[in-house]
């Protein structure tokens, strides 16, 4: 489903834009904080870029921001909060339910960039178990309508590497060829019969990228 088009900045909605960045610059925390109630997407969400370059971002400002109404804010908001381990991962993982899709990939991609490795969540107290945030991507890599949120969940489930994750992942390998490609990455940490399995077929996939993905991961 398409995202509900927004409207482009006027002249002086760039000049605001302008000055919320110039004080972000400048360490100008006050003059930056004045444009996050801004009725332009556009100089809000440079607002939130602004604080975070000076240092006045806190948490709380990140997660009202994840429920602005306008998708370039939440977008925005998600971006920065990948960086950060003072986010609740919740307010991150809530809005791979978004209706607009280049949020849900947004937020796919901010989960992976948010969980690591090792299991681990930004300081969430009562979700220090990743396992809600993987059962949610995986269920965008299986069901949503764009391939593009598809991909991006796939590859935030290679990226966190949690072995609840791997069946979505090995699942990607029917999709797309755009998502079975990111599928193969996306199986790099992961190891196993059924990881070598999935490997074969894609080294016999009728993508090329697909089995040269597939080839390089096996060192062939």
């Amino acid at each position: 489903m398409a995202g509900v088009a927004e409207p482009s900045e006027s002249g002086d909605a760039v000049a605001r834009r302008r000055e919320a960045a110039v004080a972000g610059h400048r360490g100008d925390v006050a003059t930056a904080g004045s444009h996050l109630d801004d009725g332009d997407p556009a100089v809000r969400a440079g607002a939130l870029r602004a604080l975070q370059r000076a240092g006045g971002l806190d948490a709380h400002l990140v997660v009202a921001a994840l429920e602005d109404p306008a998708a370039t804010v939440r977008m925005t908001a998600l971006e920065l909060a990948a960086s950060r381990r003072d986010v609740p991962v919740g307010a991150v993982t809530a809005r791979l339910d978004d209706h607009d899709p280049r949020v849900v990939e947004a937020a796919a991609w901010s989960c992976g960039e948010s969980v690591s490795a090792a299991g681990e969540t930004p300081a969430d107290p009562g979700s220090s178990d990743p396992a809600a945030v993987v059962e949610a991507l995986a269920r965008v890599a299986r069901t949503h309508a764009d391939p593009l949120c598809r991909e991006s969940a796939v590859a935030a489930l290679g990226a966190i590497a949690h072995p609840d994750g791997l069946p979505a992942v090995l699942a990607g390998l029917d999709d797309r060829p755009e998502v079975r490609r990111r599928a193969v990455i996306a199986l790099a940490p992961f190891d196993g019969p059924d990881v070598e399995a999935a490997l074969d077929r894609a080294g016999r996939d009728r993508d090329k990228q697909v089995r040269t993905a597939a080839a390089e991961l096996r060192g062939a």
